[in-house]
């Protein structure tokens, strides 16, 4: 009942009893020199021993029978990755992977070897972000090796969960997958609500003229992006999981539980798809907003402009009806002896007068055409 049933390797082993009670390893997700945070020997889905060097776990599988080696690794040495490849002759191309990380979630299988490359995620409430992690699973027939380079996921309480559940612990390597893949899905359920409730609290933003709220969406744009990049993959590594199913003879009880998780990957990636929609939908309504607030703008400032046209036609209008006497009162004060109506009686009247007709003139052509 197994993944890997088929290429179990043959190994000279002798039975050995493995009756001494186990002790715990240092299991602390945050040890700050990373290596190796646990190690452990299982039999019948039991913890049997807790050896304190790898090269003690390596002799431990290679003298018992039907147990099985797991192994936890945090950011560790190429030393440590050298040791475990050589003893369990992992592909060169695994082990490039597994040391210079940022690799993308994927299923893939090395000879004896399935290599799962998982996205778990993080929510941070206080800094409002979601931070991505990177966790590489080695699958092989009697071994599992875990390599994290961030702190999420918390594989000391999978394997606390696995041990006491030694039942399903039994199943071998596939069921610490399948518990490791279960922590990594059930770990995105806050991040879903925290995405959530950011893009509320953007919805409320929209509409309040908050000029932060553009970056704000560009930003958890990215961060769901990111998410949608960690959880997509995940449908297609269950999926061929699946379809060993019929050809390892997998337990029905653990294919129910991958099936289990298949349904919470399938509704968080519809999430993460439906906040993509609705932040495009948010940067759309941003723009149109922005846009009519610039075009309010533009009105504002043609009205304005328009004011001050009509402004200076009035200014101007008057400017040339006060100009008209100015220059008639300016030629008839020339100081000439010989001059037109120099002696004339009605000259003074004539210059009044004509001051008058000459200013209404422009009053009325000036009305007509609605400069005053």
């Amino acid at each position: 009942m197994s993944f890997l049933r088929d290429l179990r390797p043959i190994r000279p082993r002798r039975r050995m009893a493995l009756d001494i009670d186990p002790e715990p390893y240092d299991d602390h997700p945050m040890r700050p020199h990373g290596g190796v945070i646990d190690n452990a020997v299982y039999v019948d889905g039991i913890r049997s021993q807790s050896p304190k060097t790898l090269e003690e776990t390596f002799s431990i599988l290679r003298s018992c029978t039907g147990g099985m080696a797991w192994i936890g690794l945090y950011r560790p040495t190429d030393q440590e990755i050298g040791q475990v490849a050589r003893e369990f002759d992992l592909h060169h191309l695994v082990v490039e992977d597994a040391i210079a990380a940022h690799q993308r979630p994927k299923l893939e299988r090395y000879d004896q070897t399935l290599f799962v490359v998982l996205r778990p995620a993080r929510y941070i409430d206080s800094e409002e972000r979601v931070e991505f992690g990177e966790v590489h699973v080695f699958v092989g027939p009697d071994y599992v090796v875990t390599v994290r380079h961030a702190e999420s996921p918390d594989l000391s309480s999978v394997r606390h969960r696995l041990e006491r559940a030694p039942e399903l612990l039994r199943q071998g390597p596939e069921a610490v997958l399948y518990a490791i893949l279960d922590e990594v899905v059930d770990e995105y359920g806050p991040v879903v609500a925290g995405l959530q409730n950011d893009i509320d609290e953007i919805e409320d933003q929209l509409f309040l003229g908050d000029d932060s709220v553009t970056r704000r969406i560009y930003e958890l744009s990215r961060e769901v992006m990111e998410f949608q990049r960690a959880t997509r993959p995940l449908m297609m590594i269950l999926r061929g999981l699946e379809n060993g199913f019929d050809k390892y003879h997998v337990d029905e009880e653990l294919q129910r539980n991958l099936r289990d998780v298949q349904d919470h990957v399938i509704r968080i990636a519809d999430n993460a798809d439906s906040f993509r929609n609705l932040l495009q939908n948010a940067m759309s309504a941003r723009a149109t907003l922005v846009a009519q607030q610039q075009n309010e703008e533009m009105r504002a400032m043609t009205a304005a402009s328009l004011s001050q046209n009509e402004q200076m036609k009035k200014i101007t209008s008057w400017a040339a009806i006060l100009f008209t006497p100015s220059l008639i009162g300016a030629i008839y004060g020339m100081n000439f002896d010989v001059m037109p109506e120099l002696h004339w009686t009605l000259g003074y009247p004539f210059a009044l007068l004509l001051m008058l007709v000459v200013g209404v003139a422009l009053w009325a052509i000036f009305r007509a055409k609605k400069w005053l």
